[in-house]
C-alpha cells in the first residue's frame, strides 16, 4: 500500500511542472511566472516541513498523511477548475500551490519514519519505491503533454487531484506495526512544549557532521543548479519544441532514475555517500545538452544520465539518514534534512528568469552543469561525509554520530 501510494502521488508530481509551464505560458506569462509559482510550493514546504517532524513525533503520522492528500485534493481540483473556466491568476495559482508545500510539509517527514517500519531492508525498501517513483515519473510527463496537447492544462490538475486521491485511499488501507516509544519520545505525547522538541531536533542535526556538511553542500546546489533547471527546461523545451517534447525528455529522466533505482538495489558500497557522490557529477548532463540548445534526442539522452546518477545519490543519502538516525528523533532530523535541502530551493527557482534576462536562459543552463561538478567535488572533499560507513557493515565500530 505505501509502495502504491507513493508511486502514483509520484505519478501526479511529475505531471505538475508540463502542466504549470503550458498553462501559464498559454495565458502570457513567461519563465518567471512559471519559477514564481514552483517557488511558492517550495518555500512552504522547506519554511514549514521542521513543524511538520516535530507533530509527525507526537500523532499518528498515517492519518497526518492522509490528511495532507485530501487537502491537495481539493486544492488541485479547485486549479483545475481555473483552468478550465480560463480565468487564471498568477496570483491565485502562487496561492494554491502555497497551500500544497503546507500540506506536503506535514506529509513528508511520516515517509522516512515509515519505511524502517515496514521494511528490514531499509536500502532495498528505498531503492524499490525510487524505482517505483521514476517509473511513475516516466508516464507521468508524457500523460501531461498529451492531456495538454488533446485536452487542456485543466485536465492536468484534475488527474493530479485524482493520485492524491488514490494515495489518501492506499494510506487508510495501510496497517502499520506500533511505534515503539522510549521515555524521550513518550513525553512528546505527554505536553513537552514544542520548542523544546524543536531545540532537541536541532542539537541532534547539529551533532552530525556528515548530515550538516551535505545540507550546506546542498544549498549551493539548490540556488545554482537545480532551483533554475527546473523552470528554465520547463519553459525552453515548450517554447522551443512543444509540451509534448518536454513531456518526452522528464520521461527519459524517469528512466535514467529506474536504472539508477536498479543500481542502488545491487551495490552496497560501505561508504554510501561517496559512492553517492559520484552520481551528482552526471547530473550536469541535463541542463547543459539543454543549454547547448542541443536536439531533443540529445536533451533525452542528458536526462536519463541524470536521472542514473541522481537516483543512485538519492537511495543512499535516504538510507543513509534513515539508518544512521535513532528513531525517536528520525521524524525531526529528516524534517531538518529535508527544510536545509529545500530551503534555497525557492530561492533559485525566483532567481532564474531575472537571470535568464540578464544572461539568457542558455547561459544559465550551462552554468548549472557547470556547478553539479563544484557540489559533487564539494561532498567528496568533507571527510566526515565521504569517510561515513554504513550502519550494517560487517565490523563497524559505530558509524551513528
Amino acid at each position: 500500500m505505501f509502495f502504491s501510494a507513493r508511486a502514483v502521488a509520484q505519478l501526479g508530481d511529475t505531471m505538475l511542472p508540463v502542466a504549470l509551464a503550458a498553462g501559464l505560458l498559454q495565458h502570457g506569462h513567461g519563465a518567471g511566472a512559471v519559477g514564481a509559482a514552483l517557488a511558492s510550493t517550495s518555500a512552504a514546504f522547506a519554511g514549514l516541513i521542521v513543524f511538520g517532524g516535530v507533530i509527525a513525533d507526537r500523532f499518528d503520522t498515517r492519518r497526518l498523511m492522509i490528511g495532507a492528500d485530501l487537502v491537495r485534493v481539493c486544492t488541485q481540483s479547485l486549479a483545475a477548475a481555473l483552468f478550465f473556466s480560463g480565468h487564471v491568476v498568477l496570483w491565485q495559482i502562487c496561492v494554491i500551490g502555497f497551500v500544497n508545500g503546507v500540506a506536503g510539509a506535514v506529509f513528508q517527514p511520516g515517509v522516512a519514519g515509515t519505511v524502517p517500519r515496514l521494511a528490514t531492508d531499509v536500502q532495498g525498501a528505498n531503492g524499490a519505491i525510487r524505482i517505483a517513483e521514476a517509473v511513475a515519473q516516466l508516464a507521468g510527463p508524457a500523460l501531461a503533454g498529451v492531456l495538454v496537447g488533446f485536452a487542456s492544462p485543466g485536465g492536468v490538475f484534475a488527474a493530479h487531484a485524482a493520485t492524491y486521491t488514490v494515495s489518501a485511499v492506499c494510506l487508510l488501507l495501510l496497517r502499520l506495526p506500533p511505534r515503539v516509544r522510549t521515555g524521550a519520545a513518550r513525553a512528546l505525547k505527554g505536553g513537552r512544549a514544542f520548542r523544546a522538541d524543536l531545540v532537541e531536533g536541532w542539537r541532534e542535526f547539529r551533532s552530525r557532521t556528515w548530515l550538516w556538511g551535505v545540507i550546506a553542500v546542498w544549498c549551493l546546489y539548490m540556488i545554482t543548479v537545480w532551483g533554475p533547471t527546473t523552470p528554465l527546461v520547463a519553459a525552453e523545451i515548450v517554447q522551443d519544441h512543444g509540451a509534448r517534447s518536454y513531456g518526452l525528455v522528464n520521461s527519459a529522466l524517469g528512466a535514467g532514475t529506474v536504472v539508477g533505482g536498479l543500481l542502488a538495489l545491487r551495490l552496497r558500497p560501505r561508504r554510501m555517500l561517496r559512492a553517492g557522490a559520484f552520481g551528482v557529477f552526471a547530473f550536469a548532463a541535463f541542463p547543459v545538452t539543454v543549454g547547448a540548445g542541443l536536439s531533443v534526442a540529445a536533451m533525452a539522452a542528458g536526462a536519463a544520465v541524470a536521472g542514473v546518477g541522481m537516483a543512485f545519490w538519492s537511495v543512499m543519502w535516504a538510507t543513509s539518514v534513515q539508518t544512521q538516525v535513532p528513531a525517536d528523533v528520525l521524524n525531526r532530523i529528516h524534517a531538518y534534512d529535508v527544510a536545509g535541502s529545500l530551503a534555497m530551493m525557492p530561492v533559485g527557482q525566483s532567481l532564474a528568469g531575472p537571470a535568464a534576462g540578464v544572461f539568457g536562459p542558455d547561459h544559465v543552463l550551462l552554468a548549472a552543469g557547470g556547478m553539479s561538478f563544484v557540489v559533487a567535488a564539494s561532498l567528496l572533499c568533507v571527510p566526515a561525509i565521504r569517510g561515513l560507513v554504513r550502519a550494517d557493515a560487517p565490523g563497524d565500530p559505530g558509524s551513528r554520530p
